[in-house]
């Protein structure tokens, strides 16, 4: 069985609704809801979260893992949350949090807002740092991807939108 799967998940104040291969997560911070497949079965055992897999094929093998890891990110989305931070390097690059979205001065000739979707919020602590928070990991993490295409780091500068931590390698110029 996968190494992941075998390991059950602590709910950590989390309730869970399980009704067939549709599993309901309510938290302090809001309310998750997956449908998983038909090879692998949910049980809520003692407070804790365990994934078994329906037969021995090599697909609900895999799928035991990938169910697990989604269900603890469910878990500790709905308690603590997610959130990805975001730096704008360059002169002029300026974001701003406003109506439920994001206003981006890159660079453009015009300003650039990005519309947060449900469930994600945006905050902006200084002009040039970006924090995404939410309680679902692909969305909070597809928005901050999403921020990040609109002027990604360039190879010679390094000015662009990056996560906090990223290293950018730079290029060196071309020589005479």
């Amino acid at each position: 069985m996968s190494r992941v799967g075998k390991h059950p998940v602590a709910l950590n104040g989390a309730e869970v609704t399980l009704n067939g291969n549709v599993v309901t997560v309510k938290g302090k911070l809001g309310t998750l809801t997956t449908a998983f497949s038909d090879k692998v079965t949910v049980e809520n055992k003692d407070g804790q979260l365990n994934v078994s897999r329906v037969d021995e094929s090599r697909e609900s093998n895999a799928l035991s893992g990938t169910t697990r890891a989604i269900l603890a990110n469910m878990v500790q989305g709905v308690t603590a949350g997610f959130e990805k931070r975001l730096n704008l390097v360059g002169v002029g690059y300026r974001a701003k949090a406003e109506n439920n979205g994001l206003k981006l001065e890159l660079g453009f000739s015009h300003d650039v807002f990005h519309a947060m979707p449900e469930g994600v919020t945006a905050e902006t602590p200084t002009q040039t740092e970006i924090v995404i928070k939410g309680v679902n990991k692909q969305q909070v993490g597809q928005v901050a991807a999403e921020v990040r295409a609109y002027r990604p780091p360039e190879p010679y500068k390094g000015k662009g939108v990056r996560y906090t931590g990223e290293v950018v390698l730079l290029k060196e110029t071309k020589k005479k």
